[in-house]
């Protein structure tokens, strides 16, 4: 994704007047469109796919993260003592 300052910055005003437009190419290139307010940035128009890629990618450092804490916080287990409750709850099914 790389941003083109000529076609990716655009005022609300014109996102108004051309929102099947402004869809269409989000679809097309997955450049996000900066919307602009009185010449300041307000908002971001994403394509859904790149908007759920940008989810999945939060959610995947939010367990990392989670990850992190808990091997800094010693809670750590054995391979072999995970799998084999795991085998235990399963033959308990």
């Amino acid at each position: 994704m790389n941003i083109n300052l000529k076609e990716d910055i655009r005022p609300i005003s014109y996102i108004k007047t051309h929102a099947a437009d402004m869809l269409k190419y989000i679809n097309d290139n997955k450049n996000p469109i900066i919307v602009t307010q009185n010449g300041e940035a307000r908002g971001v128009l994403l394509d859904v796919e790149s908007y759920q890629n940008m989810i999945n990618a939060l959610s995947l450092m939010k367990l990392i993260q989670i990850s992190e804490n808990s091997i800094g916080e010693g809670e750590l287990h054995q391979n072999k003592d995970v799998f084999a409750e795991l085998r235990k709850n399963i033959e308990a099914i």
